[in-house]
């Protein structure tokens, strides 16, 4: 049998409080499946040595196996092991599934899936709150006003950026819809290939995108809203996509 990975650093915190075993291993075991350390050709080791390799009971490891087929990531057969599942059967809204894709998403096509996802949920918001028109609106516009205050700094007019967006979904009122986009959203912000390198002519731009999106909602224009939220969206993920691997500084987006 091959000798087993050596575990990762941060495995070192699984001799920490017991009940933070249970969590770490999982950790560890979704990063191997992810990134094919373990994979569909071949079973997953047994629990003596996920024992032996983590130094927890087995208890531990047979609650974390359990987790990993309730994620979707193997299926534990009697007799026959622990098997990885095919990926088309992994639970990507799970925040620990989803945060291991993203962190070895060396291709961006999960990020440039999770573009996609959050551009056609933020449109139908967008036009959602463009109902309420300039009486709902206040929030949007203050978040604005704090995106035009601190345009020359980029980490200020992104932390606005990120209010102006919230602001949209709350207005909504769809509140299924916000803690989807605000999940992945907060995976995808995890790697710096979702960030790109800020320049003044790109702060300006977002700045004219969100303005056009502002105008739209307060007009009650829910056309307009929806196809200004989509453009900037898609354009501005265009705009900052690096080549893969790349890492970057984070901007606004």
């Amino acid at each position: 049998m091959d000798s087993l990975p050596t575990a990762a650093p941060a495995v070192s915190a699984l001799h920490g409080a017991g009940r933070r075993l249970g969590p770490a291993v999982v950790q560890q075991l979704v990063d191997d499946i992810v990134s094919r350390v373990y994979s569909s050709d071949r079973p997953m080791p047994t629990e003596a040595e996920l024992c032996t390799r983590f130094g927890v009971s087995r208890t531990v490891v047979r609650e974390s196996l359990k987790l990993l087929q309730d994620k979707g990531l193997v299926r534990i057969v009697q007799g026959k092991g622990t098997r990885i599942t095919p990926s088309e059967e992994w639970d990507l809204i799970d925040d620990v599934v989803l945060s291991s894709l993203v962190r070895h998403d060396s291709s961006l096509a999960i990020l440039d899936q999770l573009i996609r996802v959050r551009a056609a949920l933020e449109r139908e918001m967008a036009g959602a709150a463009a109902l309420g028109g300039r009486t709902g609106a206040g929030g949007i516009r203050a978040a604005y006003e704090e995106m035009s205050r601190t345009v020359a700094s980029p980490a200020e007019f992104a932390v606005a950026d990120v209010r102006f967006h919230d602001a949209v979904m709350q207005a909504s009122g769809n509140r299924l819809g916000h803690a989807i986009v605000t999940s992945i959203h907060d995976k995808a912000r995890t790697t710096g290939r979702y960030h790109g390198s800020a320049t003044q002519a790109t702060l300006d731009r977002t700045l004219d995108e969100h303005q056009a999106i502002l105008e739209a909602i307060e007009s009650g224009d829910t056309d307009a809203a929806q196809r200004a939220m989509y453009a900037h969206i898609v354009d501005a993920w265009r705009r900052r996509r690096p080549a893969p691997e790349e890492t970057t500084h984070p901007s606004a987006g």
